[in-house]
């Protein structure tokens, strides 16, 4: 593939091959012109975040996925820097609680979902039943298998509902990962982050990039693309993965509601 001919969100019309994306894809874009573009991103976001709480319509659902490592709140953190908390809110799935246990798989991510008005970063989520309990056996193939079709539909009644999804998949090299490991471990800071079993997911890499590659090739929708983002640069992540938020927020044409009657020329005494 051609330096500039990487597509962030894989065309649909034909199989997703995850072998033709580099996690260490920049294109054209410097490193000095991505963090001198970040900053307006950052709040032309803000701008949109709060036309999305008062125009009360649409519920933003942004689902972080990826590799440990991979910089799922790192993303978080840098692309919604400037927004208020006001509206926003990041949601983390780990193993699940023995309540959330006792329901269908996706029960706890329904209950997440974003209000209209309100924008919600999933930190993993709902795919993890296809990528875990896959890779790790936790559920059967018939099980694992079955749930892409009821992803696409449970999906596509949250977008009927006026939930505007977008998924990306924050893809790094297995290198990189460990590069970025080795800094948890070494980082006193850092070292909080870092569980043995993540060494473990490790050495299932291929498994779990077939199970990515699946998932994209079969859940990858008009109502809630994915998109492929090269992380090995946090530079590049975080300004596609902002400029994707923003393509998709203007083409809501959100507004402010009116004013009600009699505010236009009112004097406050």
């Amino acid at each position: 593939m051609s330096k500039d001919a990487q597509p962030l969100s894989p065309p649909r019309d034909k199989k997703f091959r995850l072998k033709a994306y580099d996690p260490a894809y920049t294109g054209t874009l410097k490193e000095s012109e991505a963090r001198e573009r970040i900053t307006k991103l950052r709040l032309r976001i803000n701008e949109l975040q709060d036309l999305l709480y008062a125009d009360q319509r649409y519920g933003l659902l942004i689902v972080l996925q990826g590799m440990d490592a991979s910089g799922k709140d790192g993303t978080a953190n840098s692309v919604f820097r400037d927004v208020g908390p006001v509206g926003t809110l990041v949601t983390s799935f780990g193993v699940p609680t023995e309540e959330e246990h006792n329901h269908d798989y996706l029960w706890r991510i329904h209950n997440a979902m974003p209000e209209r008005g309100k924008t919600v970063i999933f930190n993993r989520s709902h795919y993890e039943s296809l990528l875990v309990e896959r890779v790790r056996g936790f559920a059967s193939p018939e099980r694992w298998k079955a749930r892409y079709e009821e992803i696409n539909q449970f999906e596509r009644m949250l977008s009927r509902e006026n939930t505007v999804i977008l998924k990306f998949f924050l893809y790094i090299s297995k290198d990189e990962q460990r590069i970025q490991i080795q800094q948890r471990v070494d980082d006193p800071k850092k070292q909080w982050k870092f569980r043995m079993g993540d060494l473990d997911d490790r050495k299932l890499w291929d498994e779990y990039m077939l199970a990515y590659e699946e998932i994209v090739d079969r859940c990858n929708t008009g109502y809630a693309p994915w998109f492929v983002v090269p992380a090995n640069r946090r530079w590049y992540r975080d300004v596609v993965v902002a400029e994707a938020i923003i393509a998709r927020l203007e083409k809501l044409s959100l507004r402010y509601p009116p004013a009600e009657a009699g505010v236009s020329g009112l004097k406050i005494v």
